[in-house]
């Protein structure tokens, strides 16, 4: 009997008890990946969970980042990713050798990284942030020290405007937040009078400056459910569209479209995490992810950090 031919939704349910193991997945997850998920979040609701959970096997629907940071909150317990090649974009744009480099060149600022980054990355940082708490976190180090802020460029640019701080800004982006097109952007508003325009912080200026809701996956979501019956034109990964629909059936829901006719507007590396792989991965216990434990040691200080200050 092939994968295609079980009932993959029973079969994962019964392999997820059999193993003690829970599922996370992020929003931007296929919609029967996150119809299986035991928690479904945003990066901060997601390393939340793991590092409150008693499973002994964490199944990490997401990319290798996010996987990685299971791991540096739970490095005794079993971390597994369904597709080792789901990476991120925005992580690769920056090295540790790279921040390392920034960091020697401005000795006493405070380095702070977007979870979106390496184990490497994290454990020359400071303080790890998400698009949830980013502001919480620039505003928590005091006003006088200097912060180097990486790897999103306009996540960053955007915490100078909110925080009043100017920070040296690592070039990152990430591949679908800085392919929403603006000339597109203002004809679907033209088309769609009184369309409320929701944008994560990871998009390019021009896009935030259209936007009436600028914040986190979660906080787009958010805005959503408390105003079920609104019209919103959504500047994120397209998989948040499927949660949307759920939580508000009565709103219209419009995906930003990307500059290009192509559907940028999805992660292809989200996107490479299936329900066939996931059950795979579940039956077999691999792909697993293995950090070294200095490494972890290193890496988990700032997030730790996060957390607590969360």
């Amino acid at each position: 009997m092939t994968v295609t031919q079980i009932d993959l939704f029973a079969e994962i349910a019964e392999l997820k008890r059999k193993r003690n193991a829970i599922l996370l997945a992020h929003y931007y997850q296929d919609p029967d990946i996150q119809d299986v998920a035991d928690c479904l979040g945003d990066s901060l609701a997601l390393a939340q969970q793991a590092a409150a959970t008693d499973a002994k096997v964490i199944v990490f629907a997401g990319v290798h980042f996010m996987a990685e940071t299971a791991k540096l909150v739970n490095p005794s317990k079993t971390v597994l990713l369904p597709d080792l090649k789901a990476g991120c974009s925005l992580a690769d744009s920056c090295p540790a050798s790279g921040l390392a480099a920034l960091k020697a060149q401005h000795p006493g600022h405070a380095v702070v990284s977007y979870i979106n980054c390496s184990a490497e990355v994290k454990a020359i940082s400071d303080l790890i942030c998400t698009s949830s708490n980013a502001v919480k976190m620039i505003n928590s180090i005091p006003r006088d020290q200097g912060i180097i802020f990486a790897p999103d460029k306009n996540l960053g640019r955007w915490l100078e405007q909110q925080t009043g701080r100017d920070m040296i800004l690592w070039q990152g982006s990430c591949i679908v937040h800085e392919t929403f097109s603006e000339r597109k952007l203002i004809a679907l508003k033209a088309e769609h009078p009184g369309a409320i325009v929701l944008a994560h912080p990871e998009c390019e200026a021009p896009v935030l400056a259209h936007a009436e809701v600028i914040g986190s996956t979660q906080a787009l979501l958010n805005h959503v459910i408390k105003h079920p019956t609104g019209k919103y034109i959504v500047a994120t990964e397209a998989g948040i569209l499927h949660q949307m629909a759920k939580a508000a059936p009565q709103a219209t829901l419009i995906p930003a479209p990307p500059e290009g006719a192509c559907a940028c507007n999805e992660c292809p590396y989200m996107r490479l995490n299936t329900l066939e792989k996931l059950y795979l991965c579940l039956r077999d216990m691999k792909p697993e992810i293995t950090l070294d434990p200095g490494l972890i040691a290193r890496a988990r200080l700032p997030l730790d950090r996060m957390l607590a200050l969360s």
